[in-house]
């Protein structure tokens, strides 16, 4: 696991879609795993910048959302769907029939299932980008979910639906429930790049790099991981015990690679 520190949000969403601009380039047919919520925001702004700049295309894109509420429609504003749309698809020239989200509607042990396989029969994720959850989930998999789960129905806690019920009015109905991709999907993407900013995902971040490995803070099991990259904002990062063991390490493969290229 590469740690990767910056000064600002900012920042980590412009080094972050560097990395993801440089891996689309070199794999232009690249399958992406894509995050909702408010972290991944400003790294798809500035995908959409490159890409209105000309230096990115999304043309030969697949990707595959993390989750979807259970019990609202595709067009409903709270609904990941509409999330995708209006904050990166409607702005980048993805074909929007490569485009997956588990389906929240009808029977969504079937849409977990047939979400899976779909993943499967096209080969699987090659860049899954992630957030983290201020309990250390990743997708909806959250605290006690089998680091070995797959694609599923799953119940979200009081803290999740605390931490999301800012995007929903008081008097509009809230999901408890989600179809989510599980922790060992998510393990099986070639690459995988986990951004997190500001104090609130500080103990979070903390107990995923540092801590032991355990069902408790299920972004942990990244320690296992081949490849992976994170990058995190000096608040998110004010709690790691190794901080600057990290930043000497960006700063020697930085050199490392100014070497060899």
């Amino acid at each position: 696991m590469q740690v990767v520190i910056v000064n600002s949000e900012q920042q980590v969403a412009k080094y972050g879609a560097q990395f993801c601009a440089q891996f689309i380039n070199q794999k232009i047919n690249a399958t992406l795993g894509l995050a909702t919520g408010s972290t991944p925001l400003s790294l798809y702004q500035e995908l959409i910048n490159k890409s209105s700049e000309g230096s990115l295309s999304f043309a030969a894109v697949t990707s595959f959302n993390l989750d979807e509420y259970i019990g609202i429609t595709e067009d409903h504003p709270q609904s990941y769907r509409f999330f995708m749309n209006q904050k990166l698809f409607n702005h980048i020239d993805i074909n929007k029939n490569n485009t997956y989200i588990p389906i929240g509607m009808g029977d969504p042990h079937a849409s977990a299932h047939e979400y899976e396989n779909r993943l499967k029969e096209l080969g699987g994720i090659d860049l899954q980008i992630l957030g983290i959850g201020s309990n250390g989930h990743i997708g909806f998999n959250e605290p006690s979910s089998s680091l070995a789960s797959r694609t599923r129905v799953k119940t979200l806690t009081a803290q999740t639906i605390a931490d999301n019920s800012r995007f929903f009015s008081a008097d509009e109905f809230q999901p408890s429930l989600a179809i989510t991709m599980g922790i060992a999907t998510i393990m099986e993407a070639k690459q995988v790049l986990l951004l997190a900013t500001g104090e609130s995902k500080a103990t979070a971040v903390r107990d995923f790099i540092e801590g032991p490995l355990s069902a408790s803070c299920p972004a942990s099991a990244l320690q296992m991981h081949p490849n992976t990259i994170v990058i995190v904002d000096e608040k998110a990062a004010k709690l790691l015990e190794h901080k600057a063991y990290y930043q000497q390490v960006k700063f020697e493969t930085e050199q490392l690679e100014n070497s060899l290229f």
